[in-house]
């Protein structure tokens, strides 16, 4: 019967495959904790105050106004944009995604709604203005 040998570089083989696989694991880990995640909807409060609110718009922070548009011809704020609540699920597509959204409405409640309707297509960033409108113009912020 013939003696079969094996040779001492194919008893490395399993080691440097074994290698090979710790170290793409390793890169994979570094190249994913490398990577900025984004904002977490617990970064942005669900409801600011209208001081937090100007603030913001200040900052340069999206407006979406969720009034029906009577109300927004009485008075609204500078730069905001009005897609009134009954037809915001249909203009989704006209939001910026990328960027903060604070909601206003007259009193703090369809803002509110409007809020949770953005969270829950996917919108991270949303807050809702307490106080809505009454509260921005009583407090003197800029108005139209």
């Amino acid at each position: 019967m013939a003696k079969v040998t094996r040779s001492k570089g194919n008893s490395r083989i399993p080691y440097l495959l074994a290698g090979l696989v710790l170290l793409l694991l390793l890169a994979f880990a570094v190249i994913s904790l490398s990577q900025p995640n984004p904002p977490a909807v617990a970064d942005v409060p669900p409801e600011i105050s209208v001081d937090v609110a100007a603030q913001k718009y200040e900052d340069g922070v999206f407006f979406l106004d969720v009034r029906e548009p009577h109300e927004w011809e009485e008075v609204h704020i500078p730069g905001a944009v009005l897609v009134p609540l009954a037809q915001l699920e249909s203009r989704l597509s006209e939001l910026p995604r990328d960027q903060e959204i604070v909601v206003v409405c007259r009193s703090g409640n369809r803002s509110a709604t409007a809020r949770d309707i953005l969270r829950n297509a996917g919108f991270e960033q949303v807050s809702s203005m307490a106080g809505g409108m009454n509260e921005w113009a009583k407090s003197g912020y800029p108005t139209e």
